[in-house]
């Protein structure tokens, strides 16, 4: 309620700034309202994305690592990207592949893998894992440059205030001096105060989330790892039978 009283110094300010100072005050409010639905937005589907890794990962065999039958969930309004499901999703798919075509060029040989086949789907996993922590890291970017911006726009306005404190003076003369400076250095605090207030949770922001980020990616790192481990030590062909399998 305070924010709407009529004594507030930021409705004071704002209602006493020029059409100019007046652009300031919404440019910082539209500032804040992007980087709070960025960080809302990040912070849920992190906290999402978190508990369907954790989930998906409790469910996966080293046994059988083809045999994890998961369909990804649907979503009722936002989508929560996957990561975990999208990399098991492309090693299984390049795998079965990869058995389809051995099983074509040498029928009734087992399901085995060279390693220049598990090298395709180590990188197969990669780039999937790659393309979903992209989608992770979208727009987070737009925090540091808010955490940047904020102070720069409620600088400008506090020059802005000031130059049209001195001018006001010049312009009136002493008999409203007292009018003219008020005004103009309630529009100048007044900004710097909300640039403030607009840079300090995106630069909190956006360190958490570049942090939780970071951790994600190690453990979708090692994920990717236990994966590519169970398919090689299941599948792939002895030693000995690929240079036996060399053409003389």
């Amino acid at each position: 309620m305070f924010l709407f009283a009529s004594g507030n110094p930021f409705i004071s300010a704002y209602t006493q700034s020029d059409w100019f100072g007046k652009a300031i005050f919404w440019g910082l409010f539209l500032l804040s309202a992007l980087s709070w639905t960025i960080l809302i937005y990040k912070a849920w589907i992190h906290y999402h994305v978190r508990h369907l890794s954790a989930e998906f990962a409790a469910q996966f065999s080293e046994k059988d690592p083809l045999g994890l039958q998961f369909s990804r969930p649907k979503e009722r309004l936002l989508e929560i990207p996957h990561p975990y499901f999208e990399i098991y999703k492309a090693l299984k798919q390049k795998t079965l592949q990869i058995f389809g075509r051995n099983h074509f060029f040498a029928p009734g040989i087992e399901a085995v893998l060279s390693d220049a086949d598990i090298g395709l789907i180590e990188s197969q996993v990669h780039s999937a894992f790659a393309s979903q922590c992209k989608v992770l890291e979208k727009h987070v970017f737009l925090l540091s440059t808010i955490a940047t911006l904020g102070p720069f726009l409620g600088l400008l306005g506090t020059v802005w205030g000031i130059l049209l404190t001195f001018t006001q003076l010049h312009m009136r003369g002493t008999a409203s001096s007292n009018t003219a400076m008020l005004d103009g250095l309630s529009m100048a605090l007044a900004t710097t105060v909300i640039g403030l207030l607009v840079a300090i949770p995106a630069l909190v922001g956006y360190n958490y989330l570049k942090n939780a980020q970071r951790e994600f990616r190690r453990d979708g790192e090692d994920f990717a790892q236990l994966l590519l481990t169970a398919v090689e030590l299941q599948y792939r062909k002895p030693e000995y039978a690929q240079k036996t399998s060399l053409p003389n």
